[in-house]
């Protein structure tokens, strides 16, 4: 011991302070302890001397800060006296203007006066106003100054105290507390002069520049202070239990339930305080973006999450780097470390967050979230490159099988992954937050494609590729073709389109891509990716329809029936594909894939101002597809009914050019033309066929299109032909017609109401011989008056003439 205290007398006990006796039992409590007396001296000594020190800095701020506010004093006071000298002038004036008036100088006064209320008085309201804003702005920057030297002090003193160590730990935390609450009271000023008086720009920009200081010392502060509690908590915790499969292996511990005494009150403090930090942070971008699109600086992911998650992610990769090729051990493990720690979010640490006043937070979807995101990193980082790199080597070698089946793999392990998150989500009891795009990209793994849009078109390229093989085999497989399936496939209609079996596994593969789609976290994504791996599969479709049906018509030209049956085949599946896709395209999911086309549809609409159907505007990501199949079958079904007719006009060509027969009455027992029988029954064999195995829908359209093209030929060929009809020719004629109207009857009650040309020139030549002179006396009112809609003027004229009484 050092002889100077060798002797010294000690004053009695009961003179110390209770601190410092508790001080002095801590530290001399033996003899081995006060043999360190000399050098406790010096660090109470040292630490004297650093207090001293600061008082010094603090009484010579003191006295910057009075001399200042006497200076500021001294001007206002200055100002004041001048303000109290001119009223006392306005005053002298207002009590001269009354005597000048009683001696009758009226002139001056309203001049004098005139100078008074015009000039001098709002020179005097201005300069009192300014007066009064130089004195509120004195005011604010002395307050601000002082909460910005707390803050800076409270700083200094935080550093100060972290350099000790766990003597000083609670103190460096009351002392951060007190720093941060003082930020809010100076966030609280600047945010009411922002809103108050914006022309203080400069004053609010040193503030925050002098806090901007401050925050860089203190979140890192906080931040190392965090990480080492959570360090002495033992996080992160040994995974080796977290992930092993084992049926008999030990329960995991969660350290942040098995954490208690003061060590608990340290976390728990220490995480409150960076739950502040981040509150205020967030207020003060809150007010630096007023005016701005701010949400997305606003909304950060929770700081003391992400302490949670990086050591657990970086002890994770350790694991990951051995199952590169095994990547659901990737997804398994963290879907378990996401699943065993998340209920001590909700229970531990939400509370802390609610105190915090970080509005906004949930600490069960930051946790999940953060799993996520740092598998989504790690994916994009060491998986998808390497697997980029085998699709390439096989590209060149020549062969693509195993790189893609293990692409497709890993997509299958994501988009399952995806799921369980959800699902996770979902059971928690808590309604879910993520519901926009950029939400959802938060928990899902398929974010990674947000930034490598390439990735994306290589996944969608191997899609498509998958999906036409397999549905190459299947389109040449006969039975698919020949089979029939009742109903339609993959949709809510119990209409039957007699479609193929064909049809169903097309939409399924369809159904099996936009599933897929489904699962990527932006519209702008799954619009791209059904584009690209969507579309072409029903242009593959369409392909194989029109070649089957150019197959049969360069074969046959449709004369034969097992041609004509393969043509309805193929229209019966582009009928049930199109009317299931227009089901789906009704679907919420294709109505905003057609929302991100928003600008071009406008661009569409302000074009159609000037004529055309807003109808035509195309709104959904399928539409030019659909129009396609439907331009498809349009154009099969007018062929059917052209070669159709062809074949039925080839056969009744004698009865058209037997112009003598309309002389002439039936042959005794028959009720039609003998030379019209064979085109008869023709027509009555190809209609039956076309009426097993066309769909109902495409059948009316064929029959009324034959319909149509049978009247024209009959009116063309034999009313307006300069044929002479006597009353046999037209009993002749009206049998004739009643015998072909009876093969439609079968498909509608009035088939001459599909005739009407024919009709209504067999109702001309059965008028009687006075109406039919009547005729010419009023044309047009007569043919309205008689009922004659679809024929012409001339047309009737014609018939007219070849009628002969």
């Amino acid at each position: 011991m050092d002889s100077s205290f060798v002797g010294t007398p000690l004053p009695p006990a009961t003179s110390f302070s209770p601190s410092v006796l508790s001080f002095l039992n801590d530290n001399l409590n033996s003899g081995e302890a006060l043999s360190q007396a000399p050098n406790l001296v010096s660090d109470l000594q040292a630490q004297c001397g650093e207090l001293d020190q600061n008082l010094i800095d603090l009484n010579r701020s003191l006295a910057v800060i009075l001399v200042a506010y006497a200076s500021f004093s001294d001007q206002i006071h200055a100002l004041f006296a001048d303000i109290k000298g001119q009223l006392i002038g306005l005053g002298s004036s207002t009590s001269s203007r009354g005597s000048t008036s009683a001696d009758g100088e009226g002139g001056e006064v309203k001049g004098r006066t005139k100078q008074i209320l015009g000039e001098e008085l709002p020179a005097l309201a201005k300069e009192v106003a300014r007066v009064e804003a130089v004195r509120i702005y004195a005011e604010t920057a002395l307050k601000l100054d002082t909460l910005i030297g707390d803050i800076e002090d409270a700083v200094s003193s935080t550093m100060t105290k972290s350099l000790k160590k766990r003597s000083a730990t609670q103190d460096a935390e009351d002392t951060r507390l007190r720093a941060i609450k003082t930020l809010r009271q100076t966030e609280d000023i600047l945010t009411s002069v922002t809103r108050t008086h914006p022309q203080w720009g400069r004053l609010v920009s040193a503030v925050d520049h002098r806090v901007d200081r401050a925050l860089a010392i203190l979140r890192p502060q906080a931040i190392a202070d965090h990480r080492a509690l959570l360090a002495s908590l033992g996080w992160p915790p040994p995974l080796s239990s977290t992930s092993s499969a084992a049926p008999n292996a030990t329960k995991f511990t969660n350290p942040l339930f098995t954490m208690q005494g003061e060590l608990k009150h340290q976390y728990c403090e220490n995480f409150f305080a960076l739950c502040s930090l981040q509150e205020l942070q967030r207020r003060r971008k809150s007010r630096q973006l007023e005016g701005y699109s701010r949400e997305v600086a606003l909304h950060q992911p929770l700081w003391v999450i992400e302490e949670l998650v990086n050591p657990l992610s970086l002890a994770s990769q350790r694991h990951f780097s051995k199952w590169v090729e095994k990547p659901e051990f990737i997804f398994a493990l963290v879907y378990k470390i996401t699943r065993d720690y998340v209920d001590s979010m909700d229970e531990l640490l939400q509370p802390l967050v609610d105190e915090a006043l970080l509005s906004g937070y949930s600490c069960r979807e930051e946790w999940i979230s953060a799993m996520v995101s740092s598998l989504s990193t790690y994916l994009a980082k060491e998986i998808f490159p390497k697997y980029v790199a085998q699709l390439e080597e096989e590209n060149n070698t020549g062969t693509q099988s195993q790189a893609r089946i293990s692409w497709l793999h890993l997509i299958d392990l994501m988009i399952s992954f995806d799921k369980q998150i959800k699902s996770l989500l979902e059971h928690s009891g808590i309604l879910l937050s993520f519901q926009d795009d950029g939400n959802f990209q938060k928990i899902s793994s398929l974010s990674v494609f947000c930034d490598r849009p390439d990735w994306l078109e290589v996944w969608a390229e191997i899609e498509l590729r998958d999906i036409l093989d397999k549905l190459q085999i299947e389109c040449n497989n006969e039975r698919n073709w020949a089979m029939k399936v009742q109903g339609a496939i993959l949709s809510s209609s119990p209409e039957d389109y007699k479609a193929p079996a064909i049809s169903t596994a097309f939409l399924r593969r369809l159904s099996s891509v936009i599933d897929r789609c489904r699962s990527l976290p932006t519209i702008s994504l799954r619009s791209t990716f059904l584009r690209s791996a969507g579309a072409p599969i029903i242009q593959k479709f369409l392909d194989c329809l029109l070649l089957r049906c150019q197959e049969a018509e360069g074969l046959t030209a449709l004369t034969d029936d097992g041609a004509l049956i393969k043509v309805a085949s193929s229209i019966n599946a582009a009928r049930n594909s199109e009317s299931v896709l227009k089901e789906w395209c009704e679907d919420v999911f294709f109505l905003e894939l057609g929302s991100i086309h928003g600008d071009e549809s406008e661009v569409s609409i302000r074009e159609n101002r000037g004529g055309g159907m807003i109808e035509d505007i195309k709104s959904t990501v399928l539409d030019n597809e659909i129009g396609k199949l439907e331009g498809f079958r349009v154009e099969w079904v007018e062929k059917i009914s052209v070669v159709t007719l062809r074949g039925f006009d080839a056969l009744c060509r004698d009865y058209m050019k037997n112009k003598k027969q309309w002389q002439e009455k039936n042959e005794e027992g028959w009720t039609v033309s003998k030379s019209l029988v064979g085109a008869l029954d023709y027509l009555q064999a190809k209609m039956s066929v076309l009426e097993v195995n066309l769909n109902g829908k495409d059948f009316i359209g064929v029959w009324r299109s034959l319909a149509a093209g049978i009247d024209r030929l009959v009116f063309n060929g034999i009313l307006l032909s300069n044929v002479k009809f006597r009353d046999g020719g037209v009993e002749r004629f009206g049998n004739d017609l009643e015998v072909l109207f009876g093969v439609f009857r079968a498909w509608c009650l009035r088939p001459e109401g599909f005739f009407p040309k024919s009709s209504e020139g067999l109702k001309l030549l059965k008028m009687s011989e006075k109406r039919i002179k009547n005729y010419s006396a009023g044309t047009e009112k007569w043919m309205k008056e008689n009922g004659f809609r679809h024929l012409s003027v001339v047309e009737v004229d014609r018939i007219v003439k070849s009628r002969v009484f």
